[in-house]
């Protein structure tokens, strides 16, 4: 898909876990702004604030969205070792933010009608288990869609971390 290979492997890979954080973060960020808003208009919100937070906030905020932040890792475009294009951001953000609209969705159906709930979760799903089956590169559909990469950063909050460690304090204050 690139030219180089090697462009990859200078780039620490982020474990599925903190990538799943950072997107749950995200996800239920927008969704709960957007839950705001009535049924109609829910999926138009959804949209906007996933593409505002998620592209205009990544572009500003050197390729990291608020989950992005949380968890130290941001986007970029590895043939060029910065962050990616607006064009670029939308293409990765479009595609990924209309698979998690489908899921808002499938899961406001809930139980109600189970098929239904499946087969609007399954892009996101499918989208996911493409980038945990990719060993190498750990690319999702979206991240090949428009080239880019996620890499881990020292820029962030380190939310992972803080909570490890006030989980440990408090399995050994309760040992004492």
């Amino acid at each position: 898909m690139y030219d180089s290979k090697t462009s990859y492997k200078r780039f620490p890979r982020v474990p599925n876990d903190r990538r799943i954080g950072a997107f749950a973060i995200d996800f239920l960020t927008v969704w709960f702004i957007s839950s705001f808003f009535g049924v109609s208009f829910q999926w138009l919100v959804f949209i906007l604030v996933w593409l505002g937070m998620r592209v205009v906030l990544g572009d500003k905020n050197q390729g990291q969205s608020l989950g992005k932040w949380a968890l130290d890792i941001k986007v970029i475009d590895p043939r060029f070792n910065r962050v990616p294009s607006l064009v670029d951001l939308a293409k990765r953000e479009g595609a990924v933010g209309i698979a998690a609209m489908l899921a808002t969705i499938g899961l406001q159906i809930n139980f109600k009608n189970g098929l239904s709930m499946l087969l609007l979760l399954a892009p996101l799903l499918v989208d996911c288990a493409i980038a945990i089956a990719d060993e190498n590169y750990n690319q999702a559909l979206h991240d090949r869609l428009a080239q880019t990469a996620v890499t881990q950063t020292k820029r962030g909050f380190s939310l992972d971390l803080r909570l490890k460690k006030i989980v440990a304090q408090i399995r050994r204050s309760m040992q004492k």
